[in-house]
């Protein structure tokens, strides 16, 4: 079982979205029991905060729900045990390197490297954009998924 965690800042918008879009796809595929998928931050200011109303709404939407998810902060005890740490932004890669104590397996990547379109995702929260965040993190769950398999 290959396990995946997404990580943003807080763990109330980008990386619970991922998370749950992700699961959602590997359920469409019945590939969900070859896969754990969970979501971190990187600070600890929204711990154990539900997903921002906002983000909630985009994900139920789409189909996808997100009930009963609380913000936790990725730990450096994470990093043995996950299989690869898919970041929303380049100053996310910088803090989970830092609380990781490095990333001597190369398993800290962004997930729009996993997209045609590379960058950072938008960070909803204050683009007030959660539709275009929510495209942007569809493709790149669908890049990182089409990679795995």
């Amino acid at each position: 079982m290959k396990k995946i965690i997404f990580v943003c800042l807080g763990n109330i918008c980008r990386s619970p979205m991922a998370e749950f879009i992700f699961k959602k796809m590997l359920s469409d595929r019945n590939l969900s029991d070859q896969f754990d998928v969970i979501s971190r931050a990187t600070s600890y200011e929204e711990e154990g905060n539900p997903v921002y109303p906002p983000a909630r709404a985009v994900l139920k939407k789409h189909g996808v729900s997100c009930d009963g998810k609380t913000a936790m902060r990725l730990e450096r005890s994470d990093y043995p045990e996950s299989d690869l740490i898919v970041c929303m932004e380049e100053r996310n890669v910088v803090n989970a390197l830092r609380i990781l104590g490095g990333d001597p397996d190369k398993k800290v990547v962004k997930l729009l490297d996993f997209a045609p379109e590379k960058g950072d995702i938008a960070d909803p929260y204050f683009t007030g954009d959660f539709d275009l965040t929510y495209r942007q993190i569809e493709e790149g769950c669908r890049g990182l998924l089409n990679k795995l398999l």
